[in-house]
C-alpha cells in the first residue's frame, strides 16, 4: 500500500513543487497516510485545503483503502 501511495505522491509532486513546496511520505499506518509538507507548504494557510482537497482526494482515488491523510509537523 505504501508503494502505491508513493506513486500517487510522485505524480502530484510537480504541481506542489511549482509553488515552492514539496511532499514527503513519512509512513502509512492502519490506513492513515502521514505526510510532511515542506518548503513553502510548511505553515502555508492553504496547506490544509491542499492536503485534504488535493492530496487526500488523489490518494484515495487510487488507493481506496486509505482512511485519511495527516500532516506531520516539520
Amino acid at each position: 500500500m505504501k508503494d502505491r501511495v508513493e506513486q500517487v505522491i510522485n505524480r502530484i509532486r510537480p504541481a506542489v513543487q511549482m509553488d515552492g513546496g514539496d511532499i514527503e511520505l513519512v509512513d502509512v499506518v492502519d490506513g492513515i497516510v502521514k505526510l510532511r509538507l515542506v518548503g513553502s507548504c510548511s505553515g502555508c494557510p492553504s496547506s490544509t485545503a491542499t492536503l485534504q482537497m488535493g492530496i487526500e482526494r488523489a490518494i484515495r482515488a487510487e488507493v481506496p483503502e486509505i482512511k485519511g491523510v495527516e500532516a506531520i509537523p516539520s
